[in-house]
């Protein structure tokens, strides 16, 4: 366990940075990372509860690893704060502003990178607005939208189930909560895909911000039923900069993370003999699956960036006044020093963070992926990985835990489009009930990581909305 709070202890500002024990700054970019973090994490303990790591080349930063270490850190807002114009090596240039991680940590004036009051006053927007959205109506769209993305691929046998489903059904889910054009969800797809793979970061940081700017133009003059359009008339009033950064960090929020939720539970199902058996036994234990996979995958393992408001001292390691401090919820969640069961029901993990900064949307992003999964596999149930576990690869990364591709493969299965299938007299659905429409290009295209794949499997996902193949 951790000794009691920290206490502050001023430098001087000359003093070179060191980890306590003089351990180097471990890299977490690349591919050997994103192969096996847990190694990595394994290796960093050894430093404590805190070390010192390389977010992207020349991007040093301190990785909390300890669970209570976290803790503290995300409740101690006197001592840590989230604004990030305190980054001193931003600030005096010594990381560039085309860097990858740079829009992932800079600062934008949202409710993820505010303190105090003006945090509340941004927080208090999205929560109201986000409330406005009904439960029951958010499920019947997520279901809606799976069964589309199913009947694309049903009848084929086989799939990748990241690029053809868990990649496009928040993403289609998101577009229209928030009231969004598909001409304008290609351009946030692709904008929001370069900031989290750090692919020409700085470019799709523009282009993002810039559309929706374009968003929010378009919906003060033609306000709707959406979050949109609610954040826009709600009474903290805010400004159209602060609207385009929550409605940046809102999409954010609900996309990338939600498609990794989604595809690292439909791995764990497939793969996991614990699941797997519960499965073949008729019972789809999707929420333990939920559970298991936020506490030792969770779709964000590494953020919730924090700045010390003055040099702290923490179990021997001193955390320098403006140098990020990134808490690992991997690393943290996997804590050796944790000896509760970390599975069916047990929810005191951080994927979600912890504090006054913790994730506002918990209940909706949980229905979602619980929707999804359950759906994929009540309409494939005899799906099963086309690949050993161990051959599936992940996006490199530091912040994220994102595989590369979810290739599956199934029986060939009934479309249900337009409407229930004719069912024969053992209940079980006619294969010939319902014609599918034309698979579009997209729903088998390799799943190759970066914007590009995103902004062409969007692409295909309007056209094919549109009516088109």
């Amino acid at each position: 366990m951790n000794a009691p709070l920290p206490t502050p202890e001023h430098s001087s500002p000359g003093c070179p940075v060191h980890a306590g024990d003089g351990s180097p700054h471990e890299p977490l970019y690349g591919p050997a990372f994103a192969a096996d973090p847990a190694a990595v994490y394994r290796r960093l303990r050894t430093a404590g509860p805190t070390a010192p790591v390389e977010l992207a080349p020349g991007v040093r930063a301190t990785l909390v690893t300890g669970y209570d270490a976290a803790l503290h850190v995300l409740r101690t807002t006197e001592t840590f704060s989230k604004d990030s114009r305190r980054w001193r090596d931003l600030a005096d240039g010594t990381v560039p502003p085309d860097s990858p991680v740079v829009p992932m940590m800079a600062y934008r004036p949202n409710a993820l990178l505010t303190d105090g009051r003006e945090h509340r006053r941004l927080r208090e927007a999205i929560t109201d607005s986000l409330g406005r959205v009904e439960p029951s109506a958010l499920r019947g769209h997520v279901e809606q939208t799976a069964d589309t993305l199913i009947d694309r691929f049903a009848a084929h046998g086989s799939a990748d189930l990241l690029a053809a489903y868990a990649q496009p059904l928040p993403l289609l889910v998101f577009n229209r909560l928030f009231g969004c054009p598909p001409d304008i969800g290609d351009r946030l797809v692709e904008g929001m895909s370069g900031i989290f793979d750090g692919v020409d970061a700085e470019k799709a940081n523009e282009l993002l911000t810039r559309t929706v700017t374009e968003l929010v133009g378009l919906k003060r003059g033609r306000p709707a039923q959406d979050v949109t359009s609610w954040l826009i008339a709600h009474p903290a009033g805010l400004s159209d900069e602060e609207l385009v950064h929550t409605l940046v960090l809102l999409m954010g929020a609900g996309t990338e993370p939600q498609q990794n939720l989604i595809a690292n539970s439909l791995r764990l199902l497939l793969s996991d003999e614990r699941f797997a058996g519960s499965l073949s036994g008729g019972s789809l234990p999707v929420d333990d699956s939920l559970d298991e996979v936020l506490w030792t995958d969770p779709p964000m393992a590494n953020y919730a960036v924090h700045f010390p408001v003055h040099d702290v001292r923490y179990e021997g390691a001193l955390l320098r006044e403006g140098e990020p401090l990134v808490i690992s919820f991997a690393a943290a969640n996997t804590d050796p020093a944790l000896t509760a069961e970390r599975r069916a029901g047990n929810r005191a993990h951080l994927a979600w963070s912890a504090g006054p900064h913790a994730c506002p949307a918990q209940g909706p992003a949980r229905l979602i992926a619980s929707v999804a999964v359950e759906k994929l596999l009540d309409r494939l149930p005899d799906v099963e990985l086309a690949v050993a576990a161990g051959e599936l690869s992940w996006r490199p990364g530091p912040f994220h835990r994102a595989l590369a591709a979810l290739p599956v493969r199934f029986p060939p299965a009934a479309s249900v489009l337009g409407g229930t299938p004719e069912r024969q007299p053992d209940g079980q659905p006619r294969q010939t009930a319902a014609r599918p429409r034309p698979v579009p290009p997209w729903a088998h295209q390799p799943a190759a990581a970066g914007p590009g794949r995103a902004r062409r499997l969007w692409s295909g996902l309007r056209s094919w909305w549109r009516g088109g193949e």
